[in-house]
């Protein structure tokens, strides 16, 4: 059997982030399709153009008054009451005149070439391989909810298999004509490191820390404690009395990076005491790591900054902000994936990183940026996941108050035992793939 070829494209993390956990399981590496040798200088071309489009589109949603253009981008229609909306949008259409204009040639040929399966985690290179004739195509979608531009120009005719995060998006699917046996909900592929296989001792293990340090009045330990030894055991007593780890991911493009200017100041008082920990995420983006770092010190807390080559994946630093900052993404990847399992509670917006509320780990949810992310903070709420954050000028309050009621506990919890965790073991039986990791 040809190995298939994990395809995505530099377009936000979301997409890596996916096709990076499929990789490893399959042991393999994740190709971009957006770059050499795959793609010619003109088709890079064309995949640079997409690629500003949306970042500068993300940006411009920060905004106000011009977040329209990135709302009318991502538009997804309310899919009640039930009916067909297979007919193709302005996106959707556009995204056709590419692909007519070369985009995704390059991909194509390889696979025909080599006869081997395509798995992408991207709908454009799913969409561009079935034009140009590729026959075995499996697209893994990223968000709770999608645009029409997942499906083909022609749906009820695809040869694509989509495997679907969520119901919802099945519905979606559905509901844009692609045939229901082209569809399959297997969850999203969570990095194998923090789950450790099928019975998930890894994520048991970090979720049974991590209520500890969340709950340090035990009050929710004591409202739910029989569930909790029937699913964990006995919680590790040596995590009493420590600080939890608040992370703060910003997404690929920087979008929300400010945030952190008026987080800072109100969470002084916490991190001083010691009674808070900080991880300003900053990807691969220089430019986001170096304004982290001046917001830190613009909020007189320089002295508890660890120096900037200090890993994280390592022992945990002695200061308590840290930045995390690589140069490539496989790097950040491995990194960012090894502080989840030491992390107690996520600041994100509600990019495909929702889905990463299924470890036990309690989202705190910023303004979306799309239409998208709006299905995907709610889908998130609504299951118990994550809170939406309210102002952060008085973040230290409220996180005070959460911490003393055992609400970001909660959404741990709730997360664990709601959210899909199986996603990555579900892609690899749908690809054929016995030995999982």
């Amino acid at each position: 059997m040809t190995p298939p070829l994990v395809a995505a494209v530099e377009m936000g993390y979301g997409h890596l982030r996916a096709a990076r956990a499929l990789a490893d399981a399959l042991g393999t590496k994740v190709t971009l399709v957006d770059r050499a040798p795959i793609a010619g200088k003109e088709e890079q071309r064309l995949w640079r153009a997409s690629r500003r489009l949306y970042e500068i589109a993300s940006r411009a949603a920060q905004l106000p008054g011009i977040g329209a253009l990135l709302e009318a981008l991502t538009s997804i229609p309310p899919l009640y009451p039930h009916r067909d909306l297979s007919a193709p949008t302005l996106q959707s259409r556009s995204l056709d005149r590419l692909i007519d204009r070369g985009l995704g040639r390059g991909l194509a040929r390889n696979l025909l070439e080599t006869g081997a399966p395509l798995v992408t985690t991207f709908f454009a290179p799913a969409l561009a391989a079935e034009r140009f004739g590729v026959e075995e195509i499996y697209c893994v979608a990223t968000d709770v909810d999608l645009n029409r531009t997942w499906a083909p120009r022609e749906p009820a005719k695809t040869r694509i298999n989509y495997l679907a995060p969520t119901r919802r998006a099945r519905r979606r699917l559905i509901a844009y004509g692609v045939p229901r046996e082209r569809i399959e909900v297997t969850g999203f592929p969570l990095p194998a490191e923090r789950l450790g296989g099928e019975d998930l001792p890894i994520l048991r293990r970090d979720l049974a820390a991590r209520l500890v340090r969340l709950d340090p009045k035990g009050v929710f330990r004591e409202q739910v404690g029989s569930e909790i030894d029937h699913f964990l055991g006995d919680l590790p007593a040596e995590q009493e009395g420590r600080p939890p780890l608040a992370v703060f991911a910003v997404g690929g493009a920087g979008a929300q990076a400010d945030l952190a200017a008026a987080l800072l100041p109100t969470l002084r008082p916490l991190i001083e005491q010691g009674r808070l920990r900080l991880t300003l995420v900053a990807g691969v983006r220089p430019e986001v790591a170096a304004r982290f770092e001046w917001q830190v010190r613009a909020a007189g807390l320089e002295s508890c900054l660890a120096p900037s080559l200090e890993s994280t994946a390592g022992p945990a630093p002695k200061q308590p902000i840290s930045i995390l900052l690589e140069a490539d993404h496989d790097t950040y990847f491995d990194r960012f994936h090894a502080l989840l399992g030491s992390a107690d509670l996520l600041f994100t917006k509600p990019s495909e990183m929702v889905f990463f509320g299924a470890l036990g780990l309690p989202l705190i949810l910023t303004r979306p940026v799309g239409v998208h992310e709006r299905y995907n903070r709610r889908w998130a709420v609504e299951n118990g996941a994550g809170l939406k954050m309210r102002d952060p000028h008085h973040a230290g309050d409220w996180l005070r108050e959460y911490l003393t009621e055992g609400t970001l506990a909660a959404a741990a919890w709730f997360g664990y035992l709601r959210l899909p965790k199986f996603g990555l073991y579900r892609i690899l039986e749908r690809l054929g793939r016995r030995e999982v990791p």
